[in-house]
């Protein structure tokens, strides 16, 4: 009996302890000395870990959904890119002149063209320089002469390239053409034309055309179109400045051009004007010998000759006198560039 009554009370034990527990729906907030004394496992948290602000929450909410709606006028949706501003290089100076299709939009092609002319012989041009023609022709908005097609005289066109002074020798040049009453055509540097006021003044006075040859004799194929508008213009600038001369050909230094080149040039108000009879004379230091220079010079005369002389060669100087009787005497005879028919129209 005993026994059983002490196994009621330990049940009755166990009851009260389960029930005084069940109640406790909130947990116990311990000061830190409680705290210290109560098991972890009935601590569940305190005031410090519970947010209480939407500011204090850390989870990430997730992205919205964003549905674009119309733009106001005074606000750009962020979901449309504004279009790229596209703007046009402008000419490095202020030109005379517009620099057309600065950026080449119509595709004209820049691939480098050297110049070759072909040895012309028995009084015939060489097929080079037939071909030369042919394609400045068929170039739409071009004009460059090579070599004159159309003229069916017997006539030749003088030039000179003056990219600077030696030895006074284009002073002696105009001497032989006033001479002999012929008029050429001095293609110069704006060195040339800085420092050989003079002379320029002199060929100009004495009927000669003076054309440009650049301001500083770049390669043509390998700069932008406003870069070879303002060879052109600083060149043409001086010429009216100081001499109050337009000039109307321009020579592309080596000869070296494209497409693009050619258009610009033309596009720029000028002519280009290139060569079917040269040689190598402009080396100071090595100088043709002058029986050699002259026989090699008659021996590609051809009608419609543009011939191609530098004005800094000694052998040029010494045989020019010369050169233009031989070509008197085989029944050639020298215009001016002006009376070219495509330029004199």
């Amino acid at each position: 009996m005993k026994k059983e009554v002490k196994i009621i009370c330990a049940m009755l034990s166990v009851l009260m302890l389960f029930s005084v527990c069940g109640c406790r729906s909130t947990p116990e907030i311990f000061s830190s000395s409680e705290a210290s004394s109560t098991p972890a496992s009935v601590v569940e948290t305190t005031s410090e870990e519970a947010p209480t602000s939407s500011e204090e929450v850390t989870a990430q909410p997730e992205a919205p959904v964003i549905t674009p709606s119309a733009p106001t006028q005074s606000q750009t949706p962020s979901y449309q890119s504004k279009p790229a501003v596209i703007t046009q290089p402008k000419p490095t100076v202020s030109l005379g002149y517009e620099v057309l299709d600065p950026d080449n939009t119509r595709g004209l092609s820049e691939v480098r063209s050297g110049f070759g002319f072909g040895v012309a012989q028995n009084g015939q041009p060489h097929s080079i320089s037939v071909n030369n023609q042919l394609k400045f022709d068929s170039l739409s908005n071009v004009n460059a002469l090579a070599l004159d097609t159309i003229s069916t005289d017997k006539r030749m066109y003088l030039t000179f390239d003056c990219g600077y002074e030696y030895n006074n020798l284009t002073a002696s040049i105009l001497d032989t053409l006033k001479a002999k009453n012929v008029k050429a055509a001095f293609f110069c540097t704006l060195d040339y034309l800085e420092d050989n006021p003079q002379l320029v003044k002199r060929m100009i006075d004495e009927g000669h055309i003076v054309g440009n040859h650049s301001a500083t004799h770049p390669d043509f194929s390998t700069i932008n179109r406003t870069e070879m508008a303002n060879e052109i213009y600083l060149v043409d600038k001086y010429l009216k400045d100081n001499f109050s001369y337009t000039a109307k050909y321009f020579r592309f230094p080596s000869g070296a051009h494209s497409d693009s080149a050619l258009d610009l040039v033309t596009s720029v108000g000028y002519s280009s004007v290139f060569w079917s009879v040269a040689y190598s004379d402009w080396n100071t230091s090595a100088q043709p010998e002058i029986e050699s220079a002259f026989n090699t010079v008659t021996s590609r005369y051809h009608s419609g000759a543009v011939i191609l002389l530098h004005a800094v060669s000694a052998t040029n100087d010494a045989i020019l006198s010369r050169l233009i009787d031989k070509a008197l005497a085989d029944g050639y005879y020298f215009k001016t560039l002006d009376e070219y028919p495509k330029f004199a129209q």
